[in-house]
Order: C-alpha cells, then sequence, then structure tokens
C-alpha cells in the first residue's frame, strides 16, 4: 500500500506510532495543498534518527497517541512561529519552499538554538479555526430546510477554538450561485463548486455560541498569533481572513465558553428550545481532538435529544472531519426526527478551497 493511503490508527503508541503519524502527517499535506507544511513535518521527523535534543527526544519518546494529539501539527506549529516572528531567518527557504536545500539540516539547526521557544508547543493540540469551513456548516443547512426542517438555526460548536467559526452569519457565501449572508459581509466565500449546486433558500440565525477546552481571544495580539502559527503557510488567503476575523471579533466577540465538548452539548441541549427551530451541533476538524469517553457522551447526548425532536423542534448534527485514511475531509450529517442514519454530503477543501457536493436534492 503506498505512503499516501496507509491505513492508521488513532489509538496506537509507542515510537513507531510517532514516526507513522508524522509520515501520515506529510502524505496528508501534500494531499491538501501543504507542501511547504509537508517540507517541515518530514524534516521533524529526521530528528529521530538521532534525538539529539529534548524537544526530538520528546517527540520520538511520546507518551500518547501521536496521531490523535496531532503531535505532527504541534511540533511544526511552533517552527512556523518562529518564522512568523522573525525569530528564526534560517527557516526563510523552506518557507519559500526553495529547492536545493538541506531541510532536516535547517531545522534542526533550529531546534537546537530555540529549543526552550519550542518545548512549550507540544503540550496542547493544534487550534485550528479557519473560516472558509463555513461554507460547509451553511451548505449543510441549506440542504436540512430542502428536507423540511425550519430555516432559524440555533447553533452549537464544540472544539471552536477563537470562535471565528461563530461568526459565520456575518459572512457571505456564494455557493455555486446560491447566495447566503450579509452583502458584502465581514468575508465573502466563493469555494470552487464540484457537483450540483446546493438547495437555494432563505436562513436565518437564532443563536451562534461554541466551545472550547483552551479558548483563543482573537482580540489579545499574542493569542492571535499563535493561532497563525498554525496556518499552513502555503496558503495567503488565509492570513487575510484572519486578520479579518480579529477585526469582527473586536467589534463584537463570539460567543464562547471555556468547557469540555461533552459538558457543553449536554448543558445545552438540557435547555429549552424554540419552536420554529432547527437546533445544531456543529464541528469542523477537531472530533480526533476529542477524548473517547467524551465522543461517547456527545453521541449519546444527541440521540437521546433527537428521540424527543420534533418537525417544530428538530435537531441535526453536522460535521466534517478528516478521514485520516484516505486523505480527505467528509461532510456528514445527521437529523431528527428521520435521518438519524449518517448521510455524506460531500468532501470539501480543509480551508474551504473547495466543495464536492454528493447530496442528492
Amino acid at each position: 500500500m503506498s505512503e499516501r493511503y496507509q491505513l492508521v490508527d488513532m489509538a496506537e503508541t509507542g515510537p513507531a506510532a510517532v514516526r507513522t503519524a508524522l509520515a501520515n502527517q506529510v502524505a496528508y499535506c501534500r494531499a491538501n495543498d501543504a507542501p511547504v507544511t509537508a517540507r517541515v513535518v518530514a524534516a521533524l521527523a529526521a530528528l529521530l534518527d538521532k534525538p539529539a535534543t529534548d524537544f526530538a527526544r520528546r517527540i520520538a519518546d511520546w507518551d500518547g497517541m501521536p496521531l490523535a494529539d496531532a503531535l505532527p501539527l504541534r511540533a511544526a506549529g511552533g517552527i512556523h512561529a518562529l518564522h512568523l516572528s522573525g525569530t528564526a531567518s534560517e527557516l526563510a527557504p523552506i518557507y519559500a519552499n526553495a529547492e536545493d536545500i538541506n531541510d532536516a539540516a535547517i531545522v534542526a539547526g533550529v531546534v537546537r538554538r530555540h529549543e526552550a521557544a519550542l518545548l512549550p508547543w507540544l503540550d496542547g493540540p493544534p487550534q485550528t479555526n479557519e473560516a472558509g469551513r463555513s461554507s460547509n456548516f451553511v451548505a449543510a443547512m441549506l440542504w436540512l430546510v430542502e428536507q423540511g426542517l425550519p430555516p432559524r438555526f440555533q447553533c452549537l460548536e464544540i472544539g471552536s477554538s477563537a470562535g471565528i467559526n461563530l461568526m459565520l452569519d456575518r459572512y457571505h457565501y456564494d455557493l455555486a450561485g446560491v447566495q447566503v449572508g450579509p452583502q458584502p459581509g465581514v468575508m465573502a466565500f466563493t469555494p470552487e463548486w464540484r457537483g450540483m449546486h446546493p438547495p437555494q433558500h432563505k436562513i436565518a440565525f437564532e443563536s451562534l455560541k461554541g466551545c472550547d477546552v483552551a479558548p483563543v481571544d482573537l482580540t489579545d495580539p499574542a493569542q492571535a498569533l499563535r493561532l497563525k502559527a498554525y496556518i499552513w503557510p502555503e496558503h495567503d488567503v488565509r492570513f487575510a481572513r484572519m486578520e479579518a476575523a480579529v477585526a469582527a471579533a473586536r467589534a463584537k466577540k463570539p460567543d464562547l465558553v471555556h468547557m469540555n465538548a461533552a459538558d457543553f452539548v449536554e448543558a445545552e441541549l438540557a435547555k429549552p428550545q424554540a419552536a420554529g427551530t432547527t437546533r445544531v451541533l456543529m464541528h469542523s476538524i477537531v472530533w480526533q481532538y476529542v477524548p473517547a469517553d467524551q465522543q461517547a457522551r456527545v453521541t449519546a447526548a444527541m440521540e437521546a435529544a433527537g428521540s424527543a425532536a420534533t418537525p417544530d423542534r428538530p435537531l441535526a448534527w453536522i460535521a466534517l472531519e478528516a478521514n485520516r485514511t484516505l486523505h480527505r475531509h467528509e461532510l456528514i450529517l445527521r437529523y431528527w426526527p428521520g435521518g438519524d442514519t449518517p448521510q455524506m454530503l460531500g468532501h470539501a477543501h480543509p480551508h474551504g478551497a473547495w466543495i464536492e457536493w454528493l447530496a442528492k436534492p
């Protein structure tokens, strides 16, 4: 089996799992238009041949599940932060995607010289927040309205990070000609559309609220810089979006609470739901970071609430998550009453560049 499509076990641990996680991340980045990030991760993998620093040894001896913990991206985020801050100018050729340079030697030298700054980046998972993913949520909501659910949404998001997707009601979307949201909007998204266009409906938002175990305050420059370090450097448009999101948050902060996913979902589902609204749980590229026991609690809470849902107070679950074996992102939806079997609505670029719509009208 090729490296790109090797089977992976998210729960695997040990030294071999670390190497598998790094190799998988390299393949994943290459498959998702991120050659520079792939180069950085490959150079980090080379450190494991002869771990010569505490940083390399901590990666090699990772005490946990390296793929589920997003270990490669934790380390790559630290390297990118050094580049963004101008602290390690020798990284510039890699981030310029220059040819004929020794990536491994450059990164090894940077790690030696900046180990104290890099070690804290291994302490927690990446904060991945991308406004472009909101196009998937909106397309899924249009599809729900087509199924007869109320077009007014009460949105709950887990793993909200800085809450950028909690401001999706302020953005404008052109989804294969289907127009949604204010014009011009804080940001505008026109993803490349593959397949039939989504249904055309008017939708509105009752509320948008989210949680994160380590929420990021976009109005704090230091926290915003940390979030930028997790942006794949190849995608210039994402940095412009981040600046727009910072400005939007300064104008009105998103409704974001410090809470884990299971506690948040259970608490919110216990609250009354207004008649004529569709309550929807949504998340993107976060499920792999949610501990297994919390995944089980979220699923149980959603299914229990779904069993009590009515046509006037329905419940939906929209997930845009990574298939780490096929290196693609899948938009999957469930709703109650009537659609509790998971349905794949499409595939999507992880940062919103394109959507391949598979859903039937």
